[in-house]
């Protein structure tokens, strides 16, 4: 495999964990492993977690953090089971930890996966393909009622009850098999004006439908509160976006999470108690820059969010 894609918003994810030689990491979505190989690089005596519920990344992490591996425990799991991870892998409390969330490039580029709608191939889009519900399942099984929500909530599809409507008449004939019988029907179901937007027709339903697959956004707030849960005072949690719906889930727990006294504003003194579990280290996402997005077109969503936990908030 050939690793020649730069892994998005790199150098400002480094900056924002402050890696220490001798410190404890954990990379929660392994992917490519790019940017765990920086920060293994930067390790001595220190420890890096990488966690991916793709074994293929696993495998591929072998070999490409082939020269660190003293320092690196590579583990198959999901970040839903982040504090299971940790404590199996012996670790109490870690300095830093990353979260760069969806489908990764490999997973993109191979079309066997099924998560492409530019190449055909069975309808699957499982990040673990031990997972038992498949994209298969999902449009050829689920009510059209629910077929609708997920392409609205998900997607944020405007066309998603024509859509519905049209899956659930194409499956009635024969089964909805491969991504570009779904293009078809998606493209079918929509009005001329939307066919021509430069954005792909099928691309917002292909994201409802691979988030409905792997639960992402059910997993995002226990994750986010695992995470911070297990950093020790001063740690830094950095976690990348790629669409709204994941980035407005990570604001709004980063900033639940920042904010202390919730007392009613004409309370004279504090009597809730609550203490801000982390500060936010940027205010507003940091993104990628022209250079980058020369290079790498699909780093143009990508949105990082930093924040560290403070002091008296250990388990």
């Amino acid at each position: 495999m050939e690793y020649t894609h730069q892994p998005v918003l790199l150098e400002e994810c480094i900056q924002a964990l402050c890696i220490r030689p001798d410190g404890i990491y954990v990379d929660g979505t392994l992917g490519r492993a790019g940017h765990s190989l920086e920060i293994a690089k930067r390790l001595t005596t220190g420890r890096l977690i990488c966690i991916d519920r793709d074994m293929a990344a696993i495998d591929a992490a072998k070999v490409r953090l082939a020269p660190y591996l003293d320092r690196v425990t590579l583990v198959h799991s999901n970040f839903s089971s982040l504090a299971d991870v940790l404590r199996q892998a012996g670790v109490e409390a870690a300095d830093g930890m990353l979260f760069d969330l969806g489908v990764s490039s490999p997973q993109l580029d191979d079309a066997s996966r099924g998560f492409s709608y530019m190449q055909d191939a069975p309808l699957d889009m499982r990040m673990d393909r031990d997972a038992a519900l498949t994209a298969y399942e999902v449009v050829n099984t689920w009510s059209g009622d629910e077929l609708r929500r997920i392409l609205y909530e998900y997607g944020e599809e405007r066309y998603a009850p024509a859509i519905a409507r049209a899956i659930v008449r194409a499956r009635e004939e024969k089964p909805v098999e491969t991504t570009l019988e779904l293009v078809d029907i998606i493209k079918g179901a929509m009005p001329p004006a939307a066919l021509r937007e430069k954005q792909h027709p099928a691309k917002r339903s292909f994201q409802a439908i691979r988030i409905a697959v792997n639960g992402e956004l059910d997993e995002l707030p226990p994750m986010l509160t695992s995470a911070v849960d297990n950093l020790r005072s001063g740690g830094r949690l950095a976690v990348i976006t790629f669409h709204s719906l994941e980035d407005r889930i990570v604001k709004r727990a980063m900033q639940d999470m920042a904010r202390g006294c919730t007392c009613p504003p004409e309370f004279p003194v504090c009597v809730c108690g609550k203490k801000p579990r982390v500060r936010l280290v940027n205010r507003k996402p940091i993104v990628s820059g022209a250079k980058e997005l020369e290079e790498n077109p699909r780093a143009r969503s990508a949105k990082l969010r930093v924040a560290e936990k403070c002091a008296g908030n250990e388990l």
